[in-house]
């Protein structure tokens, strides 16, 4: 079970990213490394601290990608 609601979270954020081909390519990027980092830090933990905490250095990262 863990599995399928895991792979149902990773399609969704896969779906939620379509979302972005009007942001900028910075605003792309914060995206997608919160989606990322939020996913991470999930895994590695699995509670709301370090969800939080994995979206918020993802999405950093990801500001500062390509600069």
């Amino acid at each position: 079970m863990k599995l399928m609601t895991k792979s149902l979270v990773i399609g969704m954020t896969l779906i939620a990213l379509t979302a972005c081909s009007n942001m900028s390519r910075t605003q792309q990027n914060t995206a997608v490394g919160a989606a990322i980092g939020g996913a991470a830090g999930y895994m590695i933990k699995g509670n709301t601290a370090t969800t939080l905490g994995g979206a918020a250095l993802g999405g950093l990262i990801g500001s500062q990608v390509g600069k």
